[in-house]
């Protein structure tokens, strides 16, 4: 009788660390998945401003070609044409600074709680509402050059 008690309280003492053990694993389990939720969120604020900077390199690669357009291929083929030209790349140069901030500040798919910050829309306008500028300034300039 003494030697099944004993085994009895053997198995009790194993139940409860096992019990233990489990409660503490899924206690990781629920931090693992909560932090992996986290990383995912910071990993699309990320590529959001990826997207962005994608945007902003194209739209610069799009004004500098619009204003190279004018200027070299001035004689070589019509006016109207390096005009038209260059005031397509141009515009479309406008087109990206624009959509550029439109993507990054409204998102289709908001992204759950991210530890990493987005970058402030004030700042994001305000840059590229001067690139817009510069962009006009470029098709004026492209238009109305002689």
């Amino acid at each position: 009788m003494a030697n099944s008690q004993a085994q009895a309280r053997k198995t009790h003492e194993k139940i409860k660390q096992s019990a233990a053990t489990l409660e503490v694993s899924a206690l990781e389990q629920t931090d693992s998945a909560d932090r992996r939720t986290e990383l995912a969120a910071d990993r699309t604020i990320l590529a959001a401003e990826r997207t962005y900077a994608a945007w902003v390199r194209t739209g610069l690669a799009a004004l500098a070609s619009g204003i190279g357009a004018r200027a070299l291929l001035d004689k070589v083929v019509a006016d109207w044409l390096t005009r038209s030209t260059g005031a397509m790349l141009i515009l479309f140069a406008g087109f990206c600074f624009v959509a550029a901030v439109w993507r990054e500040v409204a998102p289709s798919v908001q992204p759950p709680k991210p530890r990493a910050r987005r970058l402030p829309a004030p700042l994001l306008i305000g840059i590229n509402g001067f690139l817009v500028i510069v962009a006009a300034a470029a098709f004026v300039g492209v238009i109305a050059s002689p």
